[in-house]
Order: structure tokens, then sequence, then C-alpha cells
């Protein structure tokens, strides 16, 4: 019998053959998907990126200590008091004018 099961050795219109199909049905729709599943388990915290890049305009940071200026203004637009200014880079136009700071932040 365990012989004729393993090698499908019934006609489609038997009952062996019925309850093989619903067996079969029954494993594919009630196994868990966790059985399944490889590597790592999916953490339940979002995942943020480290690094976000902001663009300052200029004109609202002074002309004294750039990098803290930055941070003040950048705190104040995101709404938090834990951002860090991890680096700091100036856009120029033609003329060699400071425009505004593309400030990376974590």
């Amino acid at each position: 019998m365990i012989k004729n099961i393993l090698l499908w050795r019934y006609g489609r219109s038997t009952w062996q053959y019925d309850v093989l199909c619903v067996l079969i049905l029954m494993f594919v729709f009630l196994t868990p998907g966790r059985w399944f599943e490889r590597g790592e388990p999916r953490s339940t915290a979002m995942h943020r990126s480290p690094v976000t890049s902001l663009i300052v305009p200029a004109a609202s940071i002074g002309e004294n200590d750039v990098r803290s200026s930055l941070e003040k203004q950048v705190r104040s637009l995101t709404g938090r008091a834990d951002v860090r200014v991890t680096d700091v880079r100036t856009v120029r136009d033609s003329q060699g004018r400071t425009v505004s700071y593309q400030v990376d932040i974590e």
C-alpha cells in the first residue's frame, strides 16, 4: 500500500486518489509559513536608514560656526533633539557664493 501511495499508482476515479489529493491540499493550505522561512528572522522594528541628507539654505545660517548653526537648524526642521550632523558639503553657485549646505545626519 505504501509503495502504491509513493508511486501514485491509483487511478483518477478511485477514492484513494481523492484522499491523496485532499491530504496534499491540506498540507499546502494548513502548513504554517514560518516552516519555510530561511535566513535570519524578521525584526519587528522598522528599518531606518542611518544617514539622511538635507539641503539647508545658506541664508538661514550665520557666518560663524557653521556646523553648530546647521545642527540647530536641522533639529528645528526635523523636530528631533537626537539628530547628529555627520557631514557638511557647501553648494556654491557659478560666482562661487554659498547657496546652501548639503547636510548628512544620523
